[in-house]
């Protein structure tokens, strides 16, 4: 049978976007689908924009900070920290910047020669997708459709913004309250309260990042409440509502004020009459009055409009499963990125997607290995993962088979400075093999180091290995080599 296309992608973010162009530049005709700008989430609303407001937060203290290293201004009516951050100035040149990210990409469609084509895309069988009215064919469709936000569902949650939402926003907020302790909801919420909001963190668990090393959520959590933001821990959102004199309105409009019922798990748990009154008042104790409500609990497949049953996708635990080659059950439909049961970030995609088109289209079998995969949470301040976290592998490997070391400590930088800024490091060891397991750490460059360690644990470094290297002095990194 004729097709019109040899591979057809649905979504044109970083993985639809390299499998495309992979599989172009070995031949074949190529066709990618997008509703929305080209990019996907972490270019329009994701790591990128994310990013920019990072380095925005990363000049909160700067004036003070070369004000202790010896620099004055010249102007007689020069005032320490008289600046204040232009919220509306940087949304315009961070927009400006993604929309050009987001033109390269769409000019390297143009230019490879695959077809772009705008519109919401859902199956009609196996080997047909409609998009916009029009049926289109093809021999492999590749489905990259990302993940969207997770929301409570609580009374008056439509008051609440999702991540996303965030860069929306025309305004800065006073105050707000994010949802959630998540390795996106630090991230926002380190960011916001360094660009001068206040921020309040609502978690169930009883500390923020459960899915990280302890010990380092911990360190993270900590150093969050000395920047002066309110973590309430083992807590439960009852409802939103307007605040009196609040926009009866879109969630935009709710920014006059938004009141949030909270309560703890102590209350939940409280049934018997001869405590309801205690519990009452502790449910009015914990109201909370913001003017923003950030929703950010996690994120799921984006598969709801896709119509996978008419093509016969399964579906494991809310996303699409795949095999190591990022095949579905069906032969010829394929999937990667967010939308799939596998690590979701931006690098894990495009691996794969650059796997995937040179094993169908290239000829040359590549299979990526999901191990050792570094991740960061470029908030303030900022942290970074590699390997097993100590509870991860005291499950594989048996509780006194591991042996941890950890050091925190002021960096140099900080000790002209009144700040008192920790920086925190911890590696995990298999005592048998002494092998190097994980790899954990906050403070500044925390990215750009454990990126480099997760080349080392790759190849199996020991502790050993760690203690015969000789550091650069003095910095961050060779503490390293201390522990």
């Amino acid at each position: 049978m004729a097709y019109d296309y040899d591979l057809l992608v649905i979504g044109a973010g970083p993985g639809g976007l390299a499998a495309s162009e992979q599989a172009v530049a070995y031949g074949a005709k190529v066709a990618i689908a997008e509703q929305d700008r080209v990019g996907g989430a972490c270019v329009i609303r994701g790591c990128i924009p994310e990013k920019l407001m990072s380095f925005a937060a990363n000049f909160a203290h700067l004036e003070q900070d070369a004000e202790d290293y010896g620099w004055h201004s010249t102007q007689p009516d020069h005032k320490p920290m008289d600046c204040v951050f232009d919220w509306q100035q940087f949304v315009a040149n961070r927009d400006r910047e993604v929309q050009r990210l987001s033109q390269r990409h769409q000019s390297a469609l143009e230019q490879a020669g695959i077809n772009l084509i705008r519109g919401c895309a859902q199956f009609v069988d196996a080997h047909t997708i409609e998009v916009g009215g029009r049926p289109i064919t093809a021999d492999k469709i590749l489905i990259a459709t990302g993940a969207r936000d997770i929301k409570l569902c609580v009374p008056g949650i439509e008051y609440a913004i999702s991540s996303p939402e965030v860069f929306q926003l025309k305004q800065q907020p006073q105050h707000v309250a994010v949802l959630g302790g998540n390795y996106i909801s630090v991230k926002l919420g380190g960011i916001l309260r360094r660009l001068g909001s206040q921020v309040t963190m609502v978690i169930a668990e009883d500390r923020i990042l459960a899915d990280f090393d302890r010990d380092l959520a911990l360190a993270i959590q900590s150093s969050l409440r000395e920047q002066g933001m309110q973590i309430l821990d083992k807590t439960h959102l009852k409802a939103i509502a307007p605040t009196s004199d609040g926009s009866q309105g879109s969630p935009e409009q709710s920014q006059n004020g938004l009141n949030l019922t909270l309560a703890t798990e102590q209350t939940l748990q409280t049934k018997d009459s001869q405590t309801r009154d205690s519990q009452a008042k502790d449910s009015q104790a914990k109201n909370l009055q913001v003017d923003t409500v950030l929703s950010t609990l996690g994120r799921q497949a984006n598969i709801e409009h896709l119509n996978l049953e008419r093509a016969g996708v399964a579906i494991q635990d809310g996303a699409i499963g795949v095999d190591q080659d990022s095949r579905t059950s069906q032969p010829h439909i394929f999937a990667l990125g967010d939308c799939t049961n596998r690590p979701h970030w931006t690098p894990v995609a495009i691996a794969s997607a650059r796997a995937f088109g040179r094993t169908e289209f290239g000829n040359q079998p590549e299979t990526i290995a999901y191990e050792f995969i570094p991740a960061t949470v470029s908030a303030h301040p900022e942290a970074a993962t590699v390997g097993l976290s100590e509870t991860q592998a005291q499950a594989k490997f048996g509780q006194d088979s591991v042996r941890c070391y950890s050091t925190r400590f002021r960096p140099l930088f900080y000790n002209l400075i009144e700040r008192d800024e920790q920086t925190f490091m911890k590696l995990v060891v298999e005592k048998q093999s002494d092998r190097v397991l994980g790899a954990h750490m906050m403070g500044p460059c925390a990215s750009e180091i454990v990126q480099c360690l997760a080349i080392a644990l790759r190849v199996g470094v020991t502790k050993r290995d760690f203690d015969a290297t000789i550091g650069i002095h003095p910095s961050t990194a060779e503490e390293l080599f201390t522990l």
